[in-house]
């Protein structure tokens, strides 16, 4: 006889990339009998703006606890986090802690549920870059290791972990839940017309007419010789097809360090500030093309077959190349120019919507999870 417990899911979400994964999985745990949602916001990234830009757009409740961490240096923030978290877990006491992706608040929350027991669930396990010069690298690496259960988005996820010495029966293959909210989203995207008119932009400017532009890495932007280069190259191909940039804080503060700015105000990029998430779908579905350094909008560029050309060297999503829209090509100018010749002049790649991202990874994710907890806690009243 099958006993049926209920089951509190403690959900960690702490800046802006985390918030279109964790929508669909709450959503989820929202339909069934057995499990419970209890959401954690680490305050990593937050403001009032952000939370109406995300939070309202994606319908994700109310944080019970906002732990208002703010900003720090990678080890001072995880570290904050961790003494945080650490009560709230004695105090809630969950049946498992659920993290998505690869910020600080990922690993920081991670370890301290290992530590103290509680089982580990990643959401977007096995990803890897191969660059350990990168902090979501080693944030990636380090919660797979901890993690008693890795949801993966990509087939290719699977020997990545078995090669870190991870038992494949802990890995379940569920499919993309950032694709997840792309879909149950795309209707209520807001047009480009009206983040144009509101930006008062120029003529120049219209659908199917421009480009997207996106640069936030530390790699790109931290060093004024390569960020010099790159907005030189970028307002180059605005001659072309001109480029809209919503742009990040720290992006723009850079830019003013650097005395770079004029490189922007001569030019065919209309810089925005930050945009919300339908406002960002709107901008990329109807963009001619995308050129980025987030890893999250080479899988919506992807899911929307819009061309992507990555100003990266490297990326932990590769079957956004091997299947999907998406060509990688450095900072190096000739190699962005020419992937930009080749979408003006061929149309890009077409590639084609990987395996599972169909819209159903949080409802498979909420069924194994219902299974695996009810099996453990059969063994428990066993033994």
């Amino acid at each position: 006889m099958t006993i049926k417990q209920h089951f509190k899911i403690l959900c960690v979400v702490g800046a802006r990339p985390n918030f279109m994964k964790i929508a669909p999985v709450i959503s989820a745990i929202g339909q069934s009998a057995l499990l419970s949602s209890y959401l954690v916001h680490t305050g990593q990234h937050y403001d009032a703006a952000m939370k109406h830009a995300f939070f309202d757009q994606l319908g994700i409740p109310e944080p019970d606890i906002d732990l208002g961490v703010g900003s720090g240096s990678h080890a001072v923030q995880t570290a904050e986090i961790m003494r945080l978290f650490e009560p709230v877990l004695e105090a809630e006491q969950p049946s498992v802690v659920l993290v998505v992706g690869d910020v600080n608040s990922t690993i920081a929350c991670a370890l301290v549920a290992s530590k103290k027991s509680v089982p580990v669930v990643h959401v977007e396990a096995g990803l890897r870059s191969f660059d350990r010069a990168m902090p979501e690298e080693i944030n990636r690496v380090l919660t797979d290791q901890i993690s008693d259960l890795l949801f993966t988005t990509e087939s290719d996820a699977l020997p990545n972990l078995k090669k870190e010495g991870i038992d494949g029966a802990r890995v379940y293959f569920v499919g993309n839940v950032m694709i997840d909210t792309l879909r149950r989203e795309m209707e209520k995207k807001v047009p480009v017309e009206e983040t144009l008119a509101l930006a008062k932009a120029p003529s120049t400017f219209s659908p199917g007419n421009y480009g997207l532009l996106t640069l936030h890495r530390p790699s790109n932007v931290d060093k004024p010789q390569v960020l010099e280069r790159l907005l030189r190259t970028l307002a180059d191909i605005g001659k072309h097809l001109p480029l809209i940039f919503p742009m990040h804080p720290r992006t723009e503060s850079k830019i003013s360090e650097a005395g770079l700015g004029e490189l922007l105000d001569n030019s065919q990029i209309l810089t925005l500030p930050p945009q919300g998430y339908l406002e960002m779908l709107g901008l990329m579905s109807e963009s001619r093309l995308v050129l980025t350094d987030s890893g999250g909008i080479q899988e919506e560029t992807t899911a929307l077959g819009v061309p992507c050309i990555t100003l990266r060297e490297n990326t932990e999503r590769p079957i956004t190349v091997s299947q999907g829209t998406n060509t990688v090509v450095g900072t190096d100018p000739e190699r962005i120019r020419t992937a930009f010749d080749d979408v003006m002049s061929n149309g890009g790649k077409v590639g084609r919507v990987p395996e599972l991202w169909d819209g159903k990874a949080a409802e498979r994710i909420v069924k194994v999870l219902e299974k695996w907890l009810n099996e453990r806690s059969q063994n428990s009243l066993v033994s």
